[in-house]
């Protein structure tokens, strides 16, 4: 606990600084701090390590993750303003200037444990900020190695290193607490436990919200191609990201064809049996098993008992639910390659489906829908609680922003007040900035004072009053 006060001390210094730094100098540190895990040699020791110490996920795909959503962050800030005066509306008189938030603390998770770090350095360090990482301890050791790295490329370009530290292991719960007090914004990513201690600690805080994606395909959409796309997604990283999909609702007039177009993918429909073993294996204990936790799907498949000969080329498993709730744990978040598939008779059930899953588990973060009718996805929109409908994409890839779609890149997904997280938007750099606003008088012309009738004629004439 003593070291805590030391850390913000140290931090709060560095910030100063680099208070003054111009945007190109902040955009340099930026740089610096994404080499830091895009260098090929060093991201594929981060993934080895990720995988080596969590035993989560898988090396080829961490690699991906680690230089696709760097590489990604990069080119949304590219020409992003952070320092200075960020936005002007001279004919209202209104000026934005940007400003630091200070020190932040970063809860980061063992899903993740250099992706998300590095996310949240990089935008902390965009708006002039020190930040200081509680990584859960399975992913201390990754978090370490980056933040060798880091320091590395800080030394390289004159910065300070403490602008980016860590708490030093073995990290207590009594620690992480008090950082997030000490720290003047809390961004907490992984267990709700985090998340609830981090709106808890007194500190202005971001939190993100549980996954349980559930993905619509109804009679209109491109079978194949929504087959390829859910298992790509599926299977990456043994599915430890929370925006992989957890369940299928397929529209009855397409169901037998998409699971023909999951086998052709890799995908194994369990029948009865196998489905009640794979859930005393996966919930024999009341709740997920880490034992099957982002590991592939043939090694699920052995630690159920499973000897059938498609075991050996299955890439993700199949088990065919009609239930939703406790009594029904496959309709929840299951952080493997399992997927649950749901018949429905028309698209309004394939709603009123998804909206009870997401009421069980997974509110506000996102649903997915493969559909030829763009209508259906707004639908969607007025309809469930969620922050996002991703349509006709791989689910897992597009909610943490694509080249493809208009969505930032992130690791952290809010999800507004139905996930209790007080955002819901992709977290981004703007969430790590104070903005002051500079408010000038209007112009005589443009001031203009309505008038009762105007706000209230049509009102009274209606009623009226």
């Amino acid at each position: 606990m003593e070291t805590i006060p030391d850390l913000i001390a140290r931090a709060r210094a560095a910030q100063r600084a680099i208070d003054a730094w111009s945007q190109a100098q902040v955009d340099e540190l930026v740089t610096a701090a994404a080499w830091a895990i895009v260098e090929p040699t060093r991201n594929r020791a981060l993934a080895e390590c990720a995988v080596r110490d969590t035993g989560l996920g898988n090396v080829d795909d961490k690699i991906a993750k680690n230089r696709r959503k760097t590489m990604g962050l990069l080119r949304d800030l590219r020409d992003a303003k952070s320092v200075g005066v960020i936005a002007e509306d001279h004919a209202n008189g209104l000026i934005e200037i940007a400003r630091p938030v200070g020190v932040v603390a970063a809860i980061t998770p063992s899903t993740n444990p250099a992706a998300t770090p590095v996310n949240n350095i990089i935008n902390a360090l965009k708006g002039r900020n020190a930040i200081i990482l509680a990584p859960s301890p399975k992913g201390a050791s990754t978090l370490a190695l980056l933040l060798s790295y880091v320091h590395a490329e800080l030394d390289r370009i004159g910065a300070p290193r403490d602008l980016v530290q860590m708490l030093s292991q073995p990290v207590s719960r009594e620690q992480t607490f008090e950082l997030m007090r000490q720290a003047d914004l809390v961004v907490a990513t992984g267990s709700q436990t985090n998340v609830r201690a981090a709106y808890s600690s007194g500190t202005p805080a971001i939190g993100v919200g549980a996954g349980n994606v559930a993905v619509i395909v109804d009679e209109t959409a491109d079978i194949a191609d929504a087959a390829r796309k859910i298992a790509t997604s599926k299977i990456f990283d043994n599915a430890t990201s929370c925006s992989s999909e957890n369940s299928v609702i397929a529209v009855d007039a397409i169901a037998d064809r998409l699971i023909e177009a999951f086998a052709r993918e890799g995908g194994v429909l369990l029948d009865a049996e196998e489905t009640v073993r794979l859930e005393d294996e996966m919930f024999g204990e009341g709740k997920l098993s880490n034992a099957v936790i982002a590991k592939d799907a043939k090694t699920i498949a052995a630690l159920a008992g499973f000897v059938r000969p498609e075991m050996d080329d299955a890439r993700f498993l199949i088990v065919a639910e009609s239930g939703v709730g406790r009594a029904h744990p496959f309709s929840g978040e299951k952080l493997s390659p399992v997927l649950a598939f749901y018949r429905v008779p028309d698209f309004e059930a394939a709603k009123a489906l998804a909206a009870r899953i997401l009421d069980y588990e997974g509110k506000g973060h996102s649903i997915g829908l493969h559909s030829g009718e763009p209508a259906r996805a707004l639908a969607l929109g007025h309809a469930l609680p969620v922050c996002r409908v991703i349509v006709n994409q791989a689910h897992c890839f597009a909610t943490g922003g694509s080249y493809d779609n208009a969505l930032p890149f992130s690791l952290s997904m809010g999800c507004g007040t139905w996930g209790g997280n007080s955002i819901s938007d992709n977290l981004n750099y703007r969430h790590f900035l104070n903005i002051t606003r500079v408010v000038h008088p209007l112009a005589a012309e443009r001031i203009r004072e309505p008038t009762d009738d105007e706000l209230f004629g049509d009102y009274r004439r209606r009623h009226r009053v």
